[in-house]
């Protein structure tokens, strides 16, 4: 039975090695002042509607992990309420690793990465597969995306915590890489056109 919230990655063997590395002090402070958030902030929710990819992680009966990369439209991870988030699942490569993990081990963890502004975020819950339900699908589907939705995924959230920015390599998507291109490419445009009045204006005197 966990008595804190940060308990479900703090395991009593976590705890041992963070007392032997030196580092448990401090987290026990932190534990003290109300460990971590099991509901949905505003904080997290605007998080969410901002990134347009996370990882996955399940692991099967036999406790081996698998990672998967998912991606779509910025706020493709929806709120469906204050403990659950939501996202439509479609037609891959058909080995169904994640699906087979989790009809014998439904625990889960999400990682959110924002690459742009060094900020990342941790979640641990449970993962479970929602099939038949149009209103759900329908609230979780992405309009700007043709593919047929397979199923519903629905993440219940046990914890969450903010990690630090310490290490993370900024990188831009291509979303957010098109507007400063457009810019570039129109300043090039104006160049060449002074350019281009200036060999007209050389050439003719």
């Amino acid at each position: 039975m966990r008595q804190l919230s940060s308990d479900i990655a703090f395991t009593p063997a976590v705890k041992s090695m963070q007392s032997e590395k030196g580092s448990r002090s401090g987290y026990a402070r932190m534990e003290a002042g109300g460990s971590w958030q099991t509901t949905v902030t505003p904080e997290l929710e605007a998080f969410l509607s901002e990134l347009d990819m996370f990882y996955l992680g399940t692991a099967n009966a036999e406790g081996q992990p698998y990672i998967q990369y998912r991606g779509g439209s910025p706020g493709f991870l929806k709120v469906v309420d204050d403990k659950t988030l939501g996202f439509a699942d479609f037609a891959g490569n058909r080995q169904y690793i994640t699906l087979g993990n989790i009809s014998e081990n439904p625990k889960a963890f999400i990682f959110l990465m924002d690459y742009a502004r060094g900020r990342r975020i941790k979640l641990w819950g449970t993962l479970r597969i929602v099939d038949g339900d149009q209103s759900l699908l329908e609230q979780l589907r992405d309009p700007s995306y043709p593919a047929k939705v397979e199923r519903a995924m629905l993440f219940e959230i046990e914890a969450w915590d903010v990690n630090c920015p310490q290490h993370i390599h900024t990188r831009l998507s291509q979303r957010q890489m098109a507007p400063v291109i457009e810019r570039l490419q129109g300043r090039i445009a104006d160049l060449e056109v002074q350019l281009k009045a200036i060999k007209a204006k050389v050439k003719g005197t």
